[in-house]
């Protein structure tokens, strides 16, 4: 059984469990899965339908329990998101499609053969070999049927979308031979915006706002920058900030209508201090 204890410097330690434990945990969940199912009235009556936008809120408060690297919420989380990934296998395995056992092969299958230079003979040394074997692979897998871009989901969000699709594309060589480049391009992309807003053709203002966007998640990327993180970083240092404005506007009895921007300033900084 797993057990923590404090040492005298205060580090913890943690015993994992053993594949029979880890087995015997999935094995009673999946049991009490069965049972909700079966006796729980909200339970039996749950569709794919019913279950997908709970599933995409689950996504993305492990999303906010991973940028705060809150361990207790990232575990639990992570159960509310293996509790829908059990769910729908459980659906499907009703309807005799397929059960949570072919979920757990399928996806073994496809790591083992994603990964030759574990199971086989090709050879990759660094994490950008492997992405770029990973991308190659996976078109193997379609049968070169699709397109190297197929595979990035509609429905992302666009900063993420972006980030996706020049990834794929780098993987396939597509990318600036020196991220240094990237620099130019910006500049660029900045001038055309500028250029479009004196003109004030509002269509082509947003088309040159969207090619800088993009520009600027190209450099990130090439920077080893992941730029939803950074992004959601900076909402969350904004909002502490205009949170600390508001705090001592109240504390003063005054409005933030009625302050001038100076003096927002002023508290913006002192949060800023805080830091």
């Amino acid at each position: 059984m797993p057990s923590a204890f404090s040492s005298a410097t205060t580090t913890i330690i943690y015993d994992m469990h053993t594949t029979d434990e880890k087995l015997k945990a999935f094995s009673r969940f999946l049991d009490v899965l069965d049972t909700l199912r079966e006796k729980c009235p909200w339970d039996a009556k749950q569709t794919n339908d019913s279950l997908r936008p709970n599933t995409v809120e689950e996504v993305f408060e492990l999303a906010d329990a991973l940028m705060a690297d809150d361990t207790a919420n990232i575990k639990k989380e992570l159960g509310d998101v293996l509790l829908h990934v059990a769910f729908y296998s459980k659906i499907a395995s009703e309807k005799n499609q397929f059960d949570i056992a072919d979920v757990c092969n399928s996806l073994t299958d496809k790591l083992i053969f994603r990964h030759p230079h574990i199971y086989g003979d090709v050879q990759a040394d660094s994490p950008e070999s492997v992405a770029q074997n990973w991308e190659q692979i996976k078109l193997k897998e379609k049968g070169g049927n699709k397109t190297v871009l197929a595979g990035v989901p509609s429905a992302l969000p666009a900063l993420i979308k972006a980030n996706r699709i020049q990834e794929k594309a780098a993987n396939v060589g597509f990318d600036w031979d020196e991220p240094s480049q990237v620099w130019d391009k910006l500049k660029e992309e900045t001038a055309e915006v500028e250029q479009e807003i004196k003109a004030g053709d509002t269509d082509k203002i947003e088309a040159e706002f969207g090619d800088l966007l993009f520009a600027v998640v190209n450099a990130a990327r090439l920077y080893g920058v992941n730029p939803e993180n950074a992004l959601e970083r900076t909402n969350r240092k904004f909002i502490s900030r205009f949170n600390h404005i508001e705090k001592r506007a109240k504390e003063e009895g005054r409005s933030l209508k009625d302050m001038s921007l100076d003096e927002m300033d002023k508290f913006w900084n002192e949060a800023k201090s805080l830091e």
